[in-house]
């Protein structure tokens, strides 16, 4: 039971430093005055952060969808090209469709909503 408990602890620290991550880069990429040098720097700042935990292997879409857009942007990190254009529109358009991929069960739709609520009419 103690390394069941372990195994959870391990699993929800690293599933914060992943989301950190997540939320660090698309804040930095959504910034007006965007400066890529510093987005370089920060985000492997944040990566090296995001190493001292051990990794955990996450089943669910979102968590493998977080973890492909680290490596995705660890790849346009250490590979730039000249004006980063291309390569911010791809990691933005990734961050929205995995923001999408989390808040997809909040946007379900109550079935008979209206029969919920019997006033008696």
């Amino acid at each position: 039971m103690n390394s069941n408990i372990n195994e959870k602890q391990l699993r929800i620290r690293y599933i914060r430093v992943v989301e950190k991550f997540l939320t660090r880069t698309i804040s930095l990429l959504k910034l007006e005055n965007f400066d890529k040098e510093i987005f370089f720097k920060r985000t492997l700042k944040n990566y090296e952060d995001m190493c001292k935990t051990p990794k955990v292997e996450l089943y669910s879409d979102y968590y493998s969808g977080v973890d492909n857009f680290v490596q995705k942007t660890l790849n346009f990190v250490k590979n730039p090209s000249d004006d980063f254009i291309d390569e911010r529109a791809t990691l933005l358009k990734d961050a929205n469709l995995l923001q999408k991929e989390k808040n997809k069960a909040t946007y379900k739709k109550d079935k008979h909503r209206k029969d919920k609520f019997d006033d008696g009419n």
